[in-house]
Parts: structure tokens; sequence; C-alpha cells
């Protein structure tokens, strides 16, 4: 005989149908795990190209150093080249020579330009390797424009040296006055010098005082005093007197001074007999 036996239980309601585009809230392992993200997220092939480079650029100055160390070689010659008149070629080989032998990659060839620059003829220098084991030096000379002070010479360009053979220049202006005025001593002897080469005068010399007075020296030695003022109106004035009334009897004339207003005075050499008179 059947019976019936009736359970009653919790009925389990129907799970909710899930909205189109929605997405479940339970909780997934793999879609979760974020070194798996990280790791898919990475741009494995940027990052592998970087490795190679920074790999490589390590690896370039180790091969760098090698190869140079393979490579190699001590310096044998050095040639001096440019024109000179008054450096010694001999002298300045003998001075370059400390470098050969040493090595042709690791010499600093800064240091062979400033030894050479040292020297009181050189202007400027300029040094390069040549492969495999020689160095070329050029070297430019000062160019001496004037005797500076009776003791150095000045070049073109206003640089005062002095060296031990200035005197192979032979025959130049004297120039004299402060150090720290070199500049315009220069100036105003090219002024003048231009000036009396137009009226067939040659320029022998220009002196600068330190209390700033100027005194010009003409080639056939005549010695013209213009003061500390107004020099260009005297040395023109001067210019005008000497062509008018002196020029005849330059021979005679030892000094001039044009220090005054209204003329010049004039010192005569002593054979003439005179001391001294106004013009």
């Amino acid at each position: 005989m059947l019976e019936r036996v009736l359970v009653r239980g919790r009925a389990i309601p129907p799970e909710p149908p899930r909205r189109r585009g929605a997405t479940s809230l339970e909780p997934d392992g793999d879609r979760f795990n974020p070194f798996r993200a990280l790791w898919e997220a990475l741009p494995w092939t940027q990052v592998g190209l970087g490795a190679v480079v920074l790999m490589l650029a390590a690896l370039v100055p180790w091969g760098t150093g090698e190869v140079l160390s393979a490579m190699d070689r001590q310096i044998m010659a050095i040639d001096v080249r440019g024109e000179l008149v008054g450096e010694s070629r001999v002298a300045l080989e003998r001075r370059v020579s400390e470098w050969v032998g040493r090595s042709f990659f690791a010499t600093d060839l800064a240091e062979v330009k400033s030894a050479v620059e040292l020297r009181p003829w050189i202007a400027s220098a300029a040094v390069r390797r040549i492969w495999p084991d020689r160095l070329v030096v050029e070297v430019r000379e000062k160019k001496p424009l004037a005797y500076w002070n009776a003791r150095q010479l000045v070049s073109r360009s206003g640089q005062l040296f002095a060296p031990d053979n200035r005197d192979i220049v032979g025959r130049l202006p004297q120039l004299a006055g402060p150090d720290e005025r070199v500049r315009d001593v220069i100036d105003m002897a090219r002024a003048m010098a231009e000036v009396l080469a137009q009226r067939d005068l040659g320029f022998a010399g220009l002196r600068l005082e330190p209390r700033g007075a100027w005194t010009l020296t003409l080639a056939n030695g005549i010695e013209v005093s213009l003061g500390r003022d107004q020099v260009e109106q005297r040395f023109e004035r001067f210019i005008t007197v000497y062509q008018e009334s002196l020029a005849a009897r330059a021979d005679e004339v030892q000094r001039i001074d044009a220090r005054y207003t209204n003329g010049v005075a004039v010192q005569w050499k002593p054979l003439d007999g005179a001391s001294g008179s106004k013009t």
C-alpha cells in the first residue's frame, strides 16, 4: 500500500533573466588576476626592442675602447707647417718633439696647441692627427706692426710680445706708451701716418706720455710736440705750417712745438746757430 507523503520545502525562485549586454557579478578568477592582466597588456615587441637598444648602448663604449686599443700606435713624427719668419722652425720642431712616442689616440691635442701658442712669435696653432702615427701642427705667426717701448713688438692686431730676436723685423715705426693704451696709440699712429703719406711725409714714430701728451716723429727725424688737448687740430696746423714755411728747410729743423694756438715754435739744429724761433 502506497502512502502519499507531502514534503513541503522552500521554493527556489527561478533565475531572473539577464538584461542584454549585462555582465555577471560573479567573481571570475582568471578575469580578475592583476598579474595576468598586466602581462597581457605589456607591448612585448617594444620592450624587447628597447632591451636590445640598451644592451647595444652599453656595449658601444666597451667595443670602441677595444677597437681603439687595438688600433692605437705611438706617434712617430710631428710635421710643422706654416710660413715662419721670426720663429725658428728647428726650435719649434724641437718643442713639439716632446710628444713623439706618445699614444696616437690618447694624446691631448689641446695640450700640444697650448704649448705651441706659448711661444712669443706664434699667433695661433691648429693640431690634427694623420693616421696611423703622425701629427700635423699648422702655425700662424704674429705680424709685427711696430716696436713698442723699445723692448717689445706690437702686432697688427694689437698684441704685445717680446721675442729674443725682435731686431729680425728690421726697420719699423717706434711706438711708445702705457701698455693699457696700446690700442689708442696704434689708432692715432695709423691716422697720422695716412695723412702724412698723402703729403709725401714719412711717419717714424709716436709716443704717448703717461700724463697724456703726444709726440710725433717724422721719418726725417723731426719731433713734433702735440700736447694733450686738441691733438688732431694741432696736428693739422703743424701740417699746414710745415708745408708752407718749413719743408724747404727741413734739414735744419730739430723739433717743432705745435702746442700754440696761433702757430708753432721751431727749434733749429745747433749747426744753424739758432736756439729756437716761433713761426
